[in-house]
Order: structure tokens, then sequence, then C-alpha cells
């Protein structure tokens, strides 16, 4: 069967590297485990890493991290839907918010439960995805700060995650100027500015992030070793802490060309052949396929493979001329993306799996 792994010393070098970076520049961080699916046995490995934040989108996935360690800050980082307030209350230190009527709701149910719930207001910087609209900020601070049994713990925008908008210097010194705007006219503290994520780390190193952008929510960069802003690895970071293996459940010598007319396939493509680059080579099949990954957000570990076709449960290999002697019955290794990582676990159907080095 398909599993993936997880690395256990690489996933600790990642994580020391990380917060070694963090502690010399005086921020504090949390770690984006929604990766991890709920994923008790990944969650753990974490949690002995010393996580003192966890950080979520999925209300689910945080009620297994409260179960695990209540005393672990959670946050729930999109802003919440309506249906599951009294859970965000519940399950979530903290929030990031964007409507009032919601928040005004986060009150009423933090006064029901006796709990304070702090909030990050998340501010419009470009990426057109949540955040107030940077003129409205004042205005809608103003309205928030005084709901009971909710607290301001930070203002936060977020960049990069669905059209690519890069921080930059000037972004992020906005974002801290609404902070010190705040502060100035309500003589009321935002102890944190959540300025940063993967995509932001490597403006530590060029000197460009400022100096009051204090909290980060990392994912990405400690599970795969990436300097996001680049799109290169970090070479001083694992880029592999998950792998993928997959077993190879039929081998044979096939033509590179189907035979036949042609529809449309699985996934509603007709495909396009060049009949002049008719040849054969060792094709296998194996265990897994777009119901648990599509195929472009995996990679063989082996350069000489190549992934030729997918269909719901089987994805095709070519390999070659079969140099490395592969058979029926072996495993073989992908190498995987972010994307592929989150694909994977949340699929029931891959087994998950720690080794220790």
């Amino acid at each position: 069967m398909a599993h993936i792994v997880l690395n256990r010393k690489k996933l600790q070098e990642n994580y020391r590297f990380l917060d070694e970076l963090f502690r010399e520049n005086n921020i504090e961080w949390g770690v984006v485990s929604k990766v991890f699916c709920g994923s008790k046995v990944y969650l753990k490995e974490i949690m002995a890493l010393g996580v003192k934040q966890m950080c979520d989108s999925r209300i689910t996935n945080l009620k297994i991290i409260k179960s695990l360690d209540p005393n672990i800050e959670t946050v729930f980082i999109k802003p919440p839907a309506k249906r599951y307030i009294s859970s965000i209350v519940k399950y979530a230190d903290s929030s990031f918010n964007t409507e009032y009527e919601t928040i005004k709701m986060l009150s009423d149910e933090a006064v029901r439960q006796n709990k304070t719930h702090k909030i990050i207001i998340m501010i419009e910087l470009g990426e057109l995805r949540e955040g107030v609209m940077r003129e409205d900020v004042i205005d809608f601070y103003e309205k928030v700060f005084h709901l009971p049994n909710i607290e301001v713990a930070g203002l936060g925008t977020n960049l990069t995650c669905m059209y690519g908008v890069l921080p930059n210097q000037d972004k992020l010194l906005q974002l801290c100027l609404y902070a010190q705007l705040i502060e100035a006219r309500f003589n009321r503290k935002i102890p944190y500015i959540s300025g940063g994520t993967s995509v932001t780390i490597p403006l530590i190193s060029r000197g460009l992030l400022p100096k009051d952008v204090n909290h980060f929510r990392v994912g990405e960069t400690l599970f795969l070793g990436t300097d996001v802003y680049s799109s290169k690895p970090n070479p001083e970071m694992h880029q592999d802490v998950f792998k993928l293996y997959a077993e190879i459940i039929e081998l044979r010598e096939k033509p590179s060309l189907p035979d036949g007319d042609m529809g449309q396939n699985l996934t509603g493509d007709t495909l396009e052949f060049d009949e002049e680059e008719n040849s054969s080579s060792h094709r296998a099949i194996i265990d897994i396929g777009l119901l648990d990954v599509e195929d472009s957000h995996i990679e063989p570990a082996d350069d000489s493979l190549k992934i030729v076709g997918s269909s719901s449960d089987m994805m095709v290999v070519d390999l070659g001329e079969n140099v490395s002697g592969y058979n029926v019955g072996n495993l073989i290794e992908f190498n995987l993306n972010y994307m592929g990582i989150l694909r994977l676990m949340n699929c029931d159907y891959v087994n998950k799996q720690v080794v220790a080095e």
C-alpha cells in the first residue's frame, strides 16, 4: 500500500534552524499544522519539538490539538464561518478576523463560555484574499475594541497564497504603521504584528524586515526547506522531510502510444500524441492515483523515471530501459511539493508513517 513518511530527524533539524533564526530576531512564531490534516501521529511529532503555538484552518484539527495538549496556543487562521462560532471560541485561543458581525458573535459566545477570545485583524495589502481595506482599519478597530471578552492581539496580513503577491519592506511597513496609529489614537497596545509567513522569511537575512514585525506563521518552509520568495531550496534546510512510496503492481514493456480511436479521458481531457515518436519502454503501474494526489505535485526521486499517465486509482511510470532493475512489488520513491503533501495527508487511503532518520 502506498504510504507517506515523515523523517523525524530532518523535521527536528529544520525546526531548530527556524527557531534559532526567529529567536535571534526577537520574533515569535507558530507552526501552521494544516498540512497534517489532524493526524495524531504527526501532530505528536511536531509537539515534541516544543512548539508553543499551532495554527490551522480546520476547527476539527484544532480540537485534536487541544485534546493532545490543552496548553498549546491554537490559532484559527481564516475568518470564521458563523456556524462554527461556538467551536472557534472553545478550541481556538485566537482567530483571524475581517468582519465586525462575526467578531460580535465571537464576543457573545465568549461571554457565554466565560472566556476571552483573542483576534488578529487581517488587513488587505494587495493579495485580494481576506483583509479589511486599509482606509477602514482605524474605524474597524474602534468598533471592535469595545466588545466584551474580545482582545485584539494583533494586526496581520496574508500575501502570496492566492495571486502570488510578494511581501516587501513597503507593504510590511504599512502594516506596522497601522499598528502605530491605533496605539497612538486609542492608547492601547497591539502585541503582535503578524506579517510573516514562509515567503517572508528571506527578508530577515536581507535586512528588509521591519523591526516591528514580531510574529510569523510558518508551514511550507518548515516541512520543505524552501525559500518560498525565490522558489528555491534553502541550502541550510532539508527538502525531504516527507517522502511518498508507492508499490509497483504491474511492470511490462509496452508501446509509448495508445492504440484506437481517441476520446476524453477520466479528467475530461482529449490527449494528442506525436505518431512519429512511437517506441516502447518498461512501464510500471503503481498503487496510487488521482484520488490520492495529482501527478503534478509529486516527482520520482530517481530522475530516470517519468510519470506518463494517471487515472483515479493508478499511475503509470515510464522506467525507460529499467536500468535500475525495478520489479513488481518494489517501491518507487517520490519527492513532494506542499500541495502534494497536503493532498496525501487528506487521503484516508494512504498510510502515514514516521522514520527516526
